[in-house]
């Protein structure tokens, strides 16, 4: 199999479905594509079928491309990840893993325009209040493939288009390709520019950046040197796989030791700007909408961060006070695309983190547009329970 016949497969699978987000090779299925969510199969001429070992271990080979690295990276630690262009039409990232002694693919692709805050929706207030910030952490949180990347592009774009300050990337693989516009880009891919995200940051504060992006935080090395780039007045943008603001934390304090903790809440109440934390849920009519949660620091958030949450002291009641500053809770903006009509009542609740808080939210709604807010029709007394109640009495 040659690159041509790579590149034509891919091109097929992209073709096959609108709003495709992902291509998924894996051994015993079809060649499938997700679209809006959904794994679709995808039927080519010739006929193609099941994937066999052997096809996906050539397909691999070649998207590799004799790359010493990731060929010992795949076999010593079971994946590896990459980037890879189809010429003129799109750009993936690609991650190859090893299961059951067989090799899966699955190539996300990139957008190759960069979004802007207004054009993705996001909550204005508090985007911009992070693209103006000068020093500090900002985390962007979720689970994989929940947009954190994307999110973030965003905020660069408007660094870009509002200050003339130097960017530092450090990316794994690198996603959106900023150009220079007020502000002048260096993006750094791992494995091609540096070798893992605490040397890259270690040599980012000796570039004179004024803004690093850290793909992932993974380690608290990287944590560590984050803090200090932080502390020394560069604003660092970085993720985290958390599902909240408080697991935020909670999950940077659990890298270090019991000794160390102290020391590392007064740094963390210093540093963190904002905490962004992201859920996309599923929309109606189709494909995907964005649920956030925002905590922005003040002085409740610090005094929380040294010495942690307690009764009537918790990130959600500062996420519930602060809503005139740009901050919400998952719950407020859940309800939120409910009244917009975005999703439906089922996802809102499946979705929310304190149910009854979204489920009160809906009935208030409800109520507004003249709506029943509950299923039981009528209440009728049980005359015979009646009945018999007062002839026993």
């Amino acid at each position: 199999m040659r690159k041509q016949e790579i590149d034509h497969i891919l091109t097929k699978m992209l073709d096959s479905q609108t709003n495709v987000s992902d291509l998924n090779l894996t051994v015993g299925k079809p060649l499938q594509v997700e679209s809006s969510g959904e794994l679709v199969g995808v039927d080519l001429e010739p006929h193609l079928g099941e994937l066999t070992s052997f096809q996906n271990e050539i397909f691999a080979l070649n998207l590799i491309n004799q790359d010493r690295r990731l060929i010992d990276k795949l076999l010593n630690e079971g994946s590896c990840d990459l980037s890879y262009s189809l010429a003129g039409k799109a750009r993936f990232r690609v991650n190859i893993f090893s299961q059951s002694s067989n090799y899966s693919i699955v190539l996300r692709k990139l957008e190759t325009k960069i979004p802007t805050i207004k054009e993705m929706n996001l909550p204005a207030k508090a985007f911009y209040k992070i693209a103006q910030e000068k020093n500090g952490i900002v985390f962007v949180t979720g689970a994989t493939g929940s947009g954190k990347t994307t999110s973030l592009a965003a905020v660069l774009d408007e660094i870009n288009a509002t200050k003339s300050v130097h960017v530092v990337t450090l990316e794994d693989p690198i996603e959106y390709q900023h150009p220079h516009k007020k502000s002048t880009f260096n993006q750094r891919e791992l494995g091609t520019d540096f070798d893992s995200f605490a040397n890259g940051l270690r040599a980012a504060l000796r570039q004179a950046p004024k803004v690093i992006l850290v793909g992932e935080m993974r380690d608290r090395e990287t944590v560590e040197i984050g803090l200090s780039a932080a502390e020394t007045g560069h604003l660092v943008l970085t993720t985290l796989h958390t599902v909240d603001a408080g697991q935020t934390i909670n999950r940077i304090l659990g890298m270090f030791s019991t000794e160390e903790e102290h020391q590392i809440r007064i740094r963390l109440s210093d540093s963190v700007r904002w905490i962004i934390s992201q859920r996309l849920l599923p929309k109606i009519g189709g494909g995907r909408v964005a649920a956030f949660e925002i905590l922005g620091s003040n002085v409740r958030v610090k005094d929380m961060i040294l010495h942690g949450e307690a009764e009537g002291k918790t990130y959600y009641d500062v996420m519930e006070a602060g809503r005139p500053f740009g901050m919400t809770t998952f719950d407020d903006y859940i309800v939120g695309l409910y009244e917009k009509g975005l999703i439906s009542q089922e996802t809102a609740v499946a979705y929310s983190s304190r149910k009854g808080i979204v489920g009160r939210g809906i009935d208030t709604i409800k109520s507004s547009r003249g709506e029943a807010t509950t299923d039981i029709e009528s209440l009728e007394i049980d005359r015979e329970y009646e009945k018999s109640y007062s002839d026993g009495r």
